[in-house]
Order: C-alpha cells, then sequence, then structure tokens
C-alpha cells in the first residue's frame, strides 16, 4: 500500500492518494475538479466510480456515484503500481454518466 503526502490537487490533475497492488487491487483518489473515485479488481477487470464534489460523509454512498468506468485487466500487471495507476488513469478520463431515475 502506498500512501501519497498531504497536499492540495490543483486544477484538473489527478491523483491517486492510496493503492495496493495485486490480485485484489484497490485504491481511490482525486479528479482535480472537487469529485472523488475509487477503484478495485472485480473478477478480471478494474473497476472505478467517480463521486460527486462534496460528500456529506467519508464513505460515499451508491447515490454518490456520478460515473462509472470498467477495463479488462486481460493485459495489465496488476502487480506493477505505474501499469495499475495508468489504466485507472485512463478508465477514470473515460467513465461514462451513471443515468438516473426521475424521481
Amino acid at each position: 500500500m502506498t500512501l501519497t503526502a498531504d497536499r492540495d490537487v490543483a486544477g484538473e490533475e489527478f491523483e491517486i492518494e492510496d493503492i495496493s497492488t495485486g490480485m485484489h487491487a484497490s485504491g481511490f483518489g482525486q479528479v482535480g475538479d472537487g469529485r472523488t473515485f475509487s477503484f478495485h479488481v472485480e473478477r478480471q477487470a478494474l473497476v472505478v466510480e467517480i463521486y460527486r464534489p462534496r460528500l456529506a460523509g467519508p464513505v460515499p454512498q451508491s447515490g454518490d456515484v456520478v460515473a462509472i468506468a470498467t477495463r479488462s485487466l486481460a493485459y495489465v500487471d496488476v502487480t506493477d503500481e505505474r501499469s495499475l495507476v495508468a489504466v485507472v488513469r485512463d478508465a477514470v478520463a473515460d467513465a461514462q454518466p451513471v443515468p438516473r431515475s426521475a424521481r
């Protein structure tokens, strides 16, 4: 597990704050525009969830997810932190909005 130093994320900067590599890789970070994200490995895929800005609590709820991305890990070395960061960065950039039902 790697933790980055506490600092502000400026502009549109992408930052991973915590990352665990391996078969059960996971972590979280910031997109740079006030939104946070988390990622985890689920079967042979990487799942990235991006949350809305200004969350009410420390643990996001399912209603806080504004975008999601899934990537195959067939050609990704999940034991290599740099490879994992690269695929997470690409997934965050390509995340699709989550459709919301009318209330």
